[in-house]
């Protein structure tokens, strides 16, 4: 197993994201069948398993601690994480603390993340009523908290912005790093200013929720041509294994094959050659079917809405690869309704200047119809919310 020495520890990699573990019918975790997946890890050197409070309706931290007893506290990592971004009356971080450590039957998180700081979110964290970075800095001088960082979903701007506030308390970040969302999402900038900053990466959604494990037939053939002993997923990992700032990658599997092939992946470097990673930004470009926006800002100087155009044509981008995502609903609820896309008044004055030839008005129309078809991230939420609370009363 591949592993990187990063804040002191000597960690694996490849490490096993708990949001996607295998399920009964009836959708409560498969105990047996996850515990054949961490025992096949720990025999092959992962040793960082990543949960957080609201993964599977709360029952994940269960699962995992669970699964983890069965060997000793130093040989594994454990990461969990503190649910600001969808803060609550009940979301008290002491009481929310205590918890996570009975449920996951431990005395100590060896990593600990404030979860998803993002432009609506950051406020709370910074907000001295909840007292959330207080609190959790105390944790880390109490040895109950062994490294503390944070992941996020934000705009480069606002990551910067929260890196200013807490970056001395920050050890590590946890972004969405892949292929595809290093231009889509702009994931280079963040990448860029992470290591400016000398903050070591952790990468969540690597194969963006399976869809790049899934590529069209052709694709694969070309990917298969280069490559026939590799998994169409092994060369998303392969493209993150070449960026030195990324020392741990998680990976959110759901069965034992899965596990199988990713530590095979992660068991030895085959770093692409320039051919491989050209032909991988290639067929990224092909699944975009994106709007050449090149960031270059022309059309914001004359905008009398003074919308920040290229922010949401590569939202729209998104909205267009994805039918909408987490992200995109997390984004927009940030932004005030004369910034929306819908307070486009459609005058042309951006399309008339874009370098690129965008129908820019056309883009915001399309966008904004869009997103009024989506749930907003608080509805996404409440769903999350409602879907945990049926779970447990099936299960009582």
């Amino acid at each position: 197993m591949l592993t990187n020495t990063v804040c002191g520890e000597n960690l694996s990699r490849l490490g096993f994201g708990t949001m996607r573990l295998p399920v009964r019918e009836d959708k409560s975790i498969d105990q047996d069948r996850l515990q054949a997946m961490v025992d096949y890890a720990m025999a092959h050197g992962v040793n960082y398993f990543d949960t957080a409070y609201p993964y599977h309706g709360g029952h994940s931290e269960l699962a995992i601690g669970k699964a983890l007893q069965q060997y000793p506290r130093d040989t594994w990592y454990l990461a969990s994480k503190y649910p600001g971004h969808q803060i609550a009356s009940s979301y008290d971080p002491a009481a929310v603390f205590e918890e996570q450590l009975k449920k996951c039957q431990v005395e100590y998180f060896d990593f600990y993340l404030l979860h998803n700081v993002y432009e609506n979110s950051m406020g709370v964290y910074m907000d001295p009523q909840w007292g959330i970075l207080d609190y959790f800095r105390e944790q880390v001088q109490n040895g109950r908290i062994k490294h503390l960082g944070f992941s996020t979903h934000a705009r480069p701007d606002t990551l910067e912005k929260w890196l200013d506030f807490a970056g001395d308390s920050m050890e590590f970040c946890q972004i969405q790093l892949n292929y595809l969302d290093w231009t889509l999402q702009d994931a280079q900038a963040k990448v860029d200013l992470l290591t400016r900053r000398g903050i070591p990466i952790w990468v969540m959604e690597p194969l963006r929720g399976g869809r790049l494990a899934r590529l069209s037939e052709e694709d694969e053939g070309r990917l298969k041509a280069l490559r026939p002993e590799e998994s169409v997923a092994a060369w998303s990992f392969r493209w993150l294994q070449a960026l030195p700032q990324v020392k741990v990658v998680l990976s959110g599997m759901s069965d034992l094959p899965q596990m199988e092939d990713n530590v095979a992946t992660f068991s030895q470097e085959k770093p692409l050659s320039p051919e491989e990673n050209a032909l991988l930004l290639e067929i990224a470009e092909g699944l975009k079917n994106a709007l050449p926006c090149t960031r270059c800002r022309y059309c914001c100087d004359g905008c009398p809405m003074e919308l920040d155009i290229p922010m949401l044509i590569h939202a729209y981008n998104d909205v267009k690869f994805s039918g909408g995502s987490m992200t995109v609903a997390m984004q927009f609820d940030a932004l005030p309704e004369d910034k929306l896309p819908s307070a486009c008044i459609g005058c042309g004055a951006c399309a008339a200047i874009c370098p690129q030839n965008i129908d820019i008005p056309a883009a915001m129309t399309e966008l904004a119809d869009a997103l009024s078809k989506l749930p907003s991230w608080a509805e996404l939420c409440r769903q999350r919310e409602e879907a945990a609370r049926k779970l447990k009363e099936q299960q009582a």
